[in-house]
Parts: structure tokens; sequence; C-alpha cells
């Protein structure tokens, strides 16, 4: 099956998935979940976690597409909204459920035994830093990763705004959400 590469607008794009378009919603989850994942890590400091998370997130999206409110903003901030309530929703599950003071954690090569007890860096879900991560982008990704995920534009409006080939925004947007990526999980 092949995908949709390029949407005219946001409005089509909802209108799309409205009518449940899998191929609009095989492009949203491709063109999002990178910047989603972010998110939902930079909260809940877990990889996996923030992998379930998303698969989690994307459901929720598929099945309240019509709680979301043109008037009141863009697709990806309501989409921001849906990701970051949800990871806030999962530290406070995590938070009420009784776990011993010492816990044993291993990642590939080594056993940890965390002692919660004296653990005092605990994520500020309100406050996830995107900005200030996005702003450590080189000048050409910052500019097209505030026009496409701040500001709302499509890859093509990015193009448009910008004057460049849309070969080189897609590029650019994809170097700059592995880089996002990787300063998230800094």
């Amino acid at each position: 099956m092949k995908r949709q590469s390029s949407l005219v607008s946001e409005s089509v794009l909802i209108e799309k998935l409205n009518r449940r378009d899998e191929q609009a919603f095989h492009w949203l989850y491709d063109q999002y979940s990178p910047a989603l994942y972010g998110v939902v890590l930079r909260i809940v400091r877990d990889e996996e976690q923030a992998q379930d998370l998303v698969q989690d997130i994307f459901v929720k999206i598929w099945k309240n597409l019509d709680a979301y409110d043109a008037s009141k903003g863009r697709l990806f901030t309501w989409m921001l909204n849906v990701a970051r309530n949800t990871a806030i929703d999962a530290i406070r599950a995590r938070k009420t459920q009784p776990s011993p003071s010492n816990a044993i954690r291993t990642d590939e090569d080594n056993v940890h035994i965390v002692d919660r007890q004296y653990n005092t860096e605990q994520p500020n879900p309100e406050h996830i830093g995107i900005k200030e991560v996005v702003s450590q982008l080189r000048p050409e990704r910052r500019e097209l990763i505030d026009l496409v995920y701040f500001g709302g534009y499509t890859h093509e409006e990015a193009a448009d705004e910008l004057k460049l080939p849309l070969g080189t925004v897609k590029t650019r947007i994809r170097a700059a959400l592995q880089e996002l990526k990787q300063l998230f999980k800094s």
C-alpha cells in the first residue's frame, strides 16, 4: 500500500482523518510520532515506556478525533496535549503503585540497584523544555521545526515559505527529528 506523501493542508488532513482514512492516519503517525516520542520520553524518562505510550497516544488520537476543535488550535498542538497528558497520567499511575525503596533495574550490560528513597531527580511534567531543546538545533533545522511543529505548517507550506525544494525540507526535518531524539535522550 502506497502511503500518501503529501497533503494539501491541515484541513484536508483533518477531513481525511474524520473519514477514517487509514493512509492519512499512517501519514500522521509517520510525520508526528518522532516528535511525540521525544516529548513523552522527556516526561517519563524510560524509552520502553515512552514507546508504549506513543502507541497508546495514537490509539487515543484515532478514537477521539471528533474531540479535536480546529478553532482552538492546530492539530499538532492538540496531539501534543494528548501526549503530554497521557505521559503525566502514566507518571501519576506509577507513583500510586507501591514499590520497594530498593529496586533492581537492568540494561543491556549492567544491573543497577536503585535506592528510591534518595532519588531526588523527579521529572517535572509541567515543564518539558521543548523550546529549549529545539533552540539547540542548527538554525536551518530549527526554523523548519518551528514552522512545521509549532507553526502547524505542512512540509509543502514550509518549502514555499522558505523557498526551498520539498526534498530539502523533508531531509532537514528528518535530520532535525533524529537530532532531537538524541537531545531528548540526554
